[in-house]
């Protein structure tokens, strides 16, 4: 099994605080195997950071220098010019990029050859160990590398293989989804405390419903379909607010944002090539 070095993160954004904390909660590593740049104007990330215990500096060089394992969360607009620093140190380091838009080729020319690339997609329920992931190697990139990713990923929840073309697809699924799910979780408690139930009340049996619910896709093996038919009763309250939904148009309101959201994806994608 591959052998986990110091983790570096070029970039203080909430995706990268999530996934250390993760990789801390998790017990892949501890606060002093994690080092962090943070932009010297970003007091919020340096505090959240160093709340864990981990060094933060607000310069990329050094984070590249210590550190074996190198993941790129600066924002995508800024990923040419952090690399640029950064390439003379870049040999024989493992880079794992979470930067939306910036693909494998512009990565790994703008790195010395020797450095091997991972292209990721994490989501921020990794900070709670429930994240969702998959990864694209890069030409570098070896099975030691692969399944190094694999485990970091794990370790804060799901992660999966994913052919490169498919990323935009999954920013706008996995990457945005949880976005679409708050709102679905503050929609359904907004309709009990209209009904009369106290909110925090609401908020509590909402969240876990979502998540019980998630839970039976992914272990019982059954079409999502069915499992709403297993819950709908003839004539029931059940099939008359799914009637209600079907009417509002809610499949195409998600269905379309996850459509949105990808077109934006390759918008910023086209942009950054």
């Amino acid at each position: 099994m591959a052998t986990i070095g110091k983790i570096g993160f070029l970039g203080g954004g909430n995706m990268a605080k999530a996934l250390a904390k993760g990789f801390i909660s998790a017990g892949l590593t501890k606060p002093s195997g994690i080092i962090a740049s943070v932009h010297p104007a970003d007091k919020m990330s340096q505090e959240s950071f160093q709340a864990l215990g981990i060094e933060t500096l607000v310069k990329n060089a050094p984070i590249v220098e210590q550190s074996e394992i190198v993941f790129v969360s600066v924002k995508p607009q800024v990923v040419p010019k952090v690399l640029a620093e950064i390439k003379p140190l870049s040999a024989n380091k493992l880079f794992l990029s979470v930067a939306m838009g910036i693909t494998l080729k512009t990565l790994e020319s703008s790195l010395l050859p020797a450095a091997r690339v991972v292209r990721v997609m994490p989501n921020t329920p990794a900070l709670v160990c429930s994240g969702c992931s998959v990864y694209v190697r890069g030409s570098q990139a070896n099975d030691d590398d692969a399944e190094l990713t694999k485990r970091l990923l794990e370790a804060v929840g799901t992660c999966e293989p994913c052919d490169e073309s498919q990323l935009d697809i999954v920013t706008a699924l996995s990457g945005s989804g949880p976005a679409y799910v708050f709102v679905m979780i503050e929609a359904l408690a907004d309709g009990a405390v209209q009904m009369g139930m106290p909110r925090d009340l609401a908020y509590r049996l909402a969240a876990q419903t979502v998540m019980g619910s998630g839970h039976m896709v992914r272990e019982c093996g059954t079409h999502p379909g069915q499992l709403k038919d297993n819950v709908t009763s003839p004539a029931g309250s059940t099939a008359a607010a799914l009637r209600h939904l079907e009417l509002s148009g809610f499949r195409a309101a998600v269905a379309g944002a996850v459509e949105a959201a990808t077109l934006r994806c390759r918008q910023i994608s086209e942009q950054q090539t």
